[in-house]
Formats: structure tokens, C-alpha cells, sequence
């Protein structure tokens, strides 16, 4: 599966948004994407398999019983979009259910490399699907695999994973519209959303006690350390996750336990954290069910179905271009 890069910095981006978020007035941040790094992606992979971390286990299990129901709505011959492959192991009940009945093609973006390859792993044995990896952003990506479609052909956007979460309300609603616009009528969105539970349950999923979480969070600080030339001393910071009620938001932040002065040499940036004070790092929404049908009309969509599982709370939705 060819790979390809559509930035033409990341590393300069990289230190750009590393040197804005951290620059910021009252609460400092990092973008969530940049948790993603090689070791990022796989202790995502592991926190994945927490008993405390239902969300993808919910998700495999819909995707494995409705795949053909889903595919059965959309017009051949199909084209598979992902944001955020990630591993890819989630998709593959979806290429299997279309390769049955047509050859797909495939392109899987992420702005990881070691997603990428990782995905190649996992579904590179397909019979009957070709696969492109965009190593981009998500819009960059989709405007790449759309130029691609040919005459007659359904594309079907996968977002999974509650993904759309980690946007506050509004962006989202102006990411599902960018999305909708490189869309023609009668294309796809298959959208994943985590819906409300207990506020305990959601705590535990982003604060498990064996600390894979804690891990993946802290090794944003080490992956600055290691690409940007940071000097992030991490026994410095506790992981800490609060839940927002009115927002219905569950955030992830690093808590310096020590005022301290960190510099970041590629960023030709040095502040000061004041004993207490957070870094930002992680937003992820929670849906109702109800909800999400009105979200699909404003952007131009109707919903064409939802799936629910009876274990998580946890809902696809399928979206259809207007």
C-alpha cells in the first residue's frame, strides 16, 4: 500500500502548534492529534483492550453484525475514505462486506506514519481492495481521495471511534459541513459517537487504574523531548481528568506538581508552569442519541440509520449526503 505525505512541513507545523498551544493565556493545550506518534499509537492500541475502555470493543461489535446492512445502502461501485485509520482493524469488517460483491478502493489518512504501515499489516491480505495511504490531515485527505473517485462512484466516509468527540460542539458541526462539501448527493458519512453513561464509567475510561492512559498522555511531553529537542522532565506532571457536565466532555490534562521552566528548542520557546497549572491535551465529547439526527440535517446529510450497542453506549450513524 504506497503511503503518501501531502504536508510539506510536518515538522515545522509540529513546532508551530507545539509554540502556540503552550504560548496560550490561562490554559495552555497541545493538539490532541500530535498524541499520535509511533509509541502514542500503540498505547492507544493497549488502552483499547482496558476492561475500563468499552468504545472500541462497542464498535467492533457493530461493525461486525450490520457491515452488510451498511454496504447494502449505498449505490455501486464504492470508494472507502477513513479519517484516522489508525491500525485499520475496525474497517475490515466493512472492505470484506463490499469486496463480496465489487473490487474497493481504499484510502486510509493519518497523520501517522506508524498508522499507516500498521494498516498495511492488518488489511494489506484483502482480496479485491487497493489500498493509497494519505499521511495528512483529515480534509487534506478526503480532498486527495475525492479527486480520485471515478465517474459513478459512491464514496463512503468512515469516521469511527468517536473521533467527531474531540471537537467542541461548534468546530464539529464545522467539520461534518467540510466534510459534506467535498461530498456529492448520495455519498456516505458512517459516523461514531460515544453517547452519555455514568460519569464513573467515562472516568475510568480515560483514567484506568494500571495507568495506560497516564502513559499515552505523558508521551506527548516525550515526543516533544525526542522530535523538538524539549526538556520535559515527565515525573513532573500527573496525568488528570476532569469531566466537564455542561459541555458533556470528558478532558485530559497534564498537571505540572512543580513550578518549572521547560524550554523547546525547535520551538525557540521556554515557559514557565506554575505548581498546578495544566496542559491540555485531549477533548472528547459525549453524544445523545436523540441528538444526532438534527446534527445530520444542519449539515446537509439525512440519517439514514443508527446502531446501538447494548453493552457500551455507543451509537454508528449513517449519513447521507443531501
Amino acid at each position: 500500500m504506497p503511503s503518501h505525505t501531502l504536508r510539506t512541513d510536518p515538522f515545522r507545523e509540529f513546532a508551530g502548534a507545539v509554540r502556540e498551544g503552550l504560548g496560550k493565556v490561562g490554559q495552555r493545550e497541545l493538539p490532541s492529534r500530535y498524541l499520535y506518534d509511533e509509541l502514542g499509537t500503540a498505547l492507544f492500541e493497549a488502552i483499547t483492550l482496558l476492561p475500563e475502555y468499552g468504545l472500541t470493543r462497542a464498535e467492533l461489535r457493530l461493525l461486525s453484525r450490520h457491515a452488510r446492512a451498511i454496504v447494502e445502502s449505498l449505490a455501486p461501485p464504492v470508494a472507502v475514505v477513513e479519517l484516522g485509520s489508525g491500525s485499520g482493524r475496525k474497517t475490515r469488517w466493512i472492505l470484506e462486506a463490499l469486496a463480496d460483491r465489487e473490487p474497493v478502493a481504499y484510502f486510509p489518512i493519518d497523520v501517522s506514519a506508524a498508522a499507516l504501515v500498521k494498516c498495511r499489516q492488518e488489511l494489506g491480505n484483502l482480496g479485491a481492495v487497493s489500498m493509497v495511504g494519505l499521511e495528512t490531515s483529515y480534509l487534506e485527505g478526503l480532498h486527495e481521495a475525492a479527486a480520485r473517485r471515478r465517474p459513478q462512484q459512491t464514496l463512503l466516509v468512515l469516521f469511527l471511534g468517536s473521533s467527531i468527540g474531540n471537537f467542541d460542539r461548534p468546530a464539529a458541526d464545522h467539520f461534518l459541513g467540510e466534510i459534506r462539501r467535498h461530498l456529492q448527493p448520495g455519498d456516505a458519512l458512517l459516523l461514531g459517537t460515544d453517547l452519555e453513561k455514568s460519569v464513573g464509567d467515562m472516568r475510568l475510561a480515560y483514567d484506568d487504574p494500571t495507568g495506560v492512559t497516564a502513559a499515552f498522555n505523558r508521551n506527548l511531553l516525550a515526543r516533544i523531548n525526542r522530535e523538538l529537542g524539549g526538556d520535559f522532565l515527565l515525573t513532573n506532571f500527573a496525568h488528570e481528568v476532569r469531566y466537564q457536565e455542561r459541555d458533556r466532555r470528558i478532558d485530559m490534562h497534564l498537571r505540572s506538581t512543580r513550578t518549572q521552566t521547560v524550554s523547546i528548542r525547535a520551538a525557540d520557546f521556554t515557559c514557565t508552569l506554575r505548581e498546578g497549572e495544566t496542559i491540555w491535551t485531549e477533548a472528547c465529547h459525549k453524544y445523545r442519541l436523540e441528538e444526532i439526527p438534527g446534527i445530520a440535517r444542519r449539515m446537509g446529510f439525512r440519517c439514514e440509520a443508527q446502531w446501538i450497542d447494548a453493552e457500551w453506549a455507543f451509537a454508528e450513524n449513517l449519513f447521507i449526503a443531501g
